[in-house]
């Protein structure tokens, strides 16, 4: 049986007090019609090479890997999802735009 970690609560006279593990619950995921995507093209701190970033995505980390694994599967192209953020390894602008839009999201293109 292991005990929680209390780090910093030795003892509390509150008789409404509840600990706060500091652990935020998993936000739920919009419906895509809720969405604000925003793709764009990005060249900084890449070594000069192009990559699509889409960002604006608002949900789980677990629907936003299984969108980003579908957008790289789409494009045939390498890639990563962190920090909220996709991004696809070419200029894929056109074509993930064209998917987001048919799959009933909210995106635009952004950044010229």
């Amino acid at each position: 049986m292991s005990k929680p970690k209390r780090e910093g609560i030795v003892y509390s006279t509150n008789p409404d007090f509840t600990y706060d593990s500091g652990e935020a619950e998993e936000a739920l995921t919009l419906v895509p019609a809720k969405q604000q995507l925003r793709v764009m093209l990005d060249k900084k701190q890449r070594g000069g090479k192009k990559v699509t970033l889409v960002t604006g995505f608002v949900g789980s980390d677990a629907d936003l890997n299984a969108l980003g694994k579908t957008l790289k599967t789409l494009c045939g192209s390498g890639g990563t999802v962190k920090d909220g953020e996709m991004l696809i390894q070419g200029d894929f602008r056109e074509k993930v735009l064209n998917y987001l839009i048919a799959r009933g999201y909210k995106a635009k293109q952004a950044g010229g």
